[in-house]
């Protein structure tokens, strides 16, 4: 059999994967048409070669969004054990990708872990990484360092990596001229504006991108062209810093599909709702295609504590206008380490956009479950209705705790004998229709 370097290698070469083929099945499409969209990086399947027990998953706006789930540990919440309880509730839960943020103490066990153990994509910010493997403050570090770090994960068989490569010395000119009011927000973006701004040097994930590439194509690592210059509330969006790094995301794309290198585009952000779905479309554009990564977007920034729901408002409306994959936010966004419940309300929340989008965009099935609900509804079958639900623990606990007095099998405490349904059904069966 001819050899392949990556995904996207072996669909150039016409090489049907057991990832393709598994991508295919699931998606329901055919499997020649995932290999010619994967060819031309318009669906990227995250794939680490050391990555083993990887239940694949195709990302692209035309298949079924994925949502990807932060989480990791920090200096003031280090319990690496919950942190592997989240990872697997979300799995439980439908999550497509986990992404570990962590930024204290010896993160490579818990990444080992989570490659060894975890069926989801792994994803990883290394640039979070670097201070911490080397025990170094930011200024002292090379650029080598940096991308060795990169190579360290690519090792440890994550499937895919943020490198936030499009902020350059340009950048620190134009967040100085256009007075952003909320500047750099993203976590990696910020790093490297600072290293740069302490060193003089240029961004060495621009400066070093074809080394990088290597790195990528040798482990079928998918690059996360990240967007230090995502807006970080509604007055930044759409600015002058967020396209300007976006065009030349889209020159970085290229260059990687040159190296058979996979590409996903992060994006927004803080976004008002009528901004998204044009961003979806410049994006396409810019990028000819490339899976859409979007946070949220956040649709308002004075909601702390719900920003779950500002975000799968725009999330439905992003993925419905072309984004690919969602990254989740939780209740805790803007305020704390989400524990175990924020990250169950982010993933629903996600999971509700995402499956919204799907219903809207026709994609083959997506309706299905909501029909089986409907039928269910309409039986008054309580328990087929829980099964359809996308948390039917939740949903049984709500009406077990709050069962009618009577008549509860085929009535709630929200109507009782004034169901519509109940009422319309024994209209129809010619039944006496009793209501008091």
């Amino acid at each position: 059999m001819e050899k392949y370097t990556t995904q996207m290698d072996a669909a150039r070469k016409g090489i049907i994967t057991p990832e393709i083929e598994a991508v295919a099945k699931k998606e329901k499409r055919p499997v020649e048409q995932i290999m010619q969209l994967v060819s031309e990086g318009k669906i990227a399947i995250p794939a680490n070669k050391k990555h083993h027990c990887l239940n694949p998953e195709g990302i692209g706006s035309m298949l079924k969004t994925k949502i990807n789930v932060n989480l990791g540990i920090s200096k003031d919440c280090k319990d690496y054990d919950l942190e592997m309880e989240k990872v697997m509730s979300a799995v439980n839960m439908g999550a497509e990708a986990i992404m570990d943020l962590s930024s204290h103490g010896n993160t490579q066990p818990f990444r080992q872990k989570l490659v060894n153990e975890c069926p989801a994509m792994i994803g990883t910010v290394p640039v979070y990484d670097s201070v911490i493997h080397y025990q170094r403050d930011l200024a002292t570090l090379t650029a080598k360092d940096f991308i060795d770090v990169i190579r360290l994960h690519a090792q440890d068989g994550v499937d895919f990596v943020t490198v936030h490569c499009g902020i350059t010395k340009k950048t620190i000119e134009q967040i100085k001229k256009h007075k952003r009011k909320m500047n750099i927000v993203s976590r990696g973006g910020s790093l490297v504006f600072a290293w740069m701004s302490m060193t003089g040097n240029e961004n060495p994930f621009y400066e070093y991108y074809d080394e990088i590439l290597d790195i990528c194509e040798e482990y079928d690592v998918t690059i996360s062209l990240g967007d230090a210059c995502r807006p970080g509330c509604l007055a930044d969006a759409s600015d002058v810093c967020q396209i300007e790094e976006l065009v030349r995301l889209g020159e970085l794309t290229k260059r990687a599909w040159d190296h058979n290198v996979q590409v996903m585009v992060e994006g927004p952000g803080h976004m008002p709702l009528d901004q998204i779905a044009a961003n979806m479309k410049i994006q396409q554009t810019i990028c000819m295609g490339a899976p859409f990564y979007v946070l949220g977007p956040l649709v308002t920034d004075i909601a702390p504590g719900y920003d779950h729901i500002t975000a799968a408002i725009g999330g439905a409306v992003a993925a419905m206008s072309g984004a690919a994959f969602l990254c989740y936010v939780t209740p805790a966004e803007h305020l704390a380490l989400p524990n175990l419940e924020d990250t169950k309300q982010g993933i629903i929340a996600s999971k509700i956009a995402a499956h919204a989008a799907d219903i809207a965009k026709g994609i083959p099935g997506a309706r299905d479950q909501d029909d089986k609900m409907a039928t269910a509804r309409q039986k008054l079958d309580w328990n087929a209705q829980f099964a359809c639900a996308l948390d039917p623990q939740t949903a049984k606990a709500i009406r077990d705790s709050r069962l009618p007095e009577e008549d509860h099998s085929d009535t709630c405490s929200m109507c009782g004998k004034f169901c519509a349904v109940r009422s319309i059904n024994k209209a129809l069966a010619g039944d006496y229709i009793d209501i008091l």
